[in-house]
């Protein structure tokens, strides 16, 4: 519907020429539809200082956050920080909350980061930055996306140090889900991971994201390589080979034979071994029965071969360049 310059529509022109005839209502009726209800006000930021929010928030006060002081986020002279110039600081991430300022906490922030606001929305107050650095990039197909973690499910970015990025608390994040991992590591066998607070003395070596990427990556688990191998030969080189004989079901994938997080078997080994072995290899075929002397009777197995380690003679089980390695015997 179209106005003229008085700010008239033309439906309500026609309805006043008409008024002698119909009587005063046909005006009263151009009026009411004339009206529109007013907009309502975008949100607007309160251009304050981070004091203005501590005076509720502070040490003393409810939900404190006074410890984002100290954290990398408020580092006031990197442009690229919610703190930085130009910035909103904590109106970066929690949005436009004059509202919220000026009536005392009495009206909520743009987004309040608690369970009731959905993920998607606190995800992406976070993204709208993070969103673009590298090791972000598959976070939209990540599973810890697809499930529904929030950012600050696992951040706590109101502390000087969040603890999920901290060596020596990373993994009791990771645990709070991850309770299976968390059993893992506490076996006989395992990758000097920390298995809990203090638990080991020799433990903490490690974290979870040496080799996982809880935003994401394009390959399995959310390694931090594209293949379990290739995270494995980050700090195993000496077995990536290439060898001049190589034991296939290694160069597939190390997880045939090991469990990275732990194992009550020496070496991280998914069973004991001659019985590991022989999940592919047979034992009744073995040279050993051949040669023994001895009848063994179907089904049966030489002492030789069950009672011993198939490594005792095997022992380059990753892989030989020697010219007689054909058996990984040297």
């Amino acid at each position: 519907m179209t106005k003229t310059s008085r700010g008239f529509s033309r439906f309500c022109i026609s309805a006043v020429l008409i008024a002698g005839v119909f009587g005063v209502q046909g005006i009263a009726h151009c009026q009411a539809a004339d009206e529109t209800p007013a907009a309502e006000s975008a949100p607007e930021y309160s251009g304050m200082s981070p004091t203005l929010c501590l005076g509720c928030h502070g040490e003393r006060g409810m939900k404190p956050a006074a410890g984002i002081l100290q954290h990398p986020m408020a580092n006031q002279a990197d442009p690229n920080t919610p703190f930085g110039e130009g910035n909103h600081a904590c109106e970066s991430c929690h949005g436009p909350s004059k509202a919220h300022a000026m009536s005392g906490g009495q009206k909520p922030p743009a987004v309040k980061f608690n369970a009731e606001t959905p993920f998607e929305v606190k995800n992406e107050s976070c993204l709208s930055c993070h969103g673009k650095q590298r090791s972000h990039f598959h976070w939209p197909g990540a599973t810890h996306n697809i499930e529904g973690v929030a950012c600050n499910d696992c951040h706590k970015v109101h502390q000087a140090v969040d603890p999920v990025m901290d060596v020596e608390t990373q993994t009791e994040v990771c645990y709070t889900c991850h309770q299976e991992q968390r059993a893992q590591f506490l076996r006989q066998s395992r990758h000097p991971v920390q298995a809990a607070s203090n638990a080991f003395s020799h433990t903490g070596l490690m974290t979870c994201t040496d080799c996982h990427n809880p935003h994401g990556s394009d390959g399995a688990a959310s390694l931090n390589r594209s293949t379990v191998n290739e995270s494995c030969y980050d700090c195993h080189a000496e077995k990536r080979g290439p060898y001049l004989w190589e034991h296939q079901p290694v160069r597939e994938d190390c997880s045939n034979c090991h469990n990275p997080h732990g194992s009550n078997y020496p070496n991280l080994l998914n069973a004991r071994t001659p019985w590991l072995c022989q999940q592919c290899h047979s034992a009744v075929n073995h040279s050993s029965t051949a040669l023994s002397g001895i009848d063994v009777a179907p089904n049966s197995f030489d002492r030789r071969v069950v009672g011993k380690d198939c490594m005792n003679c095997h022992a380059k089980v990753h892989g030989s360049n020697h010219p007689s390695g054909v058996a990984l015997t040297r």
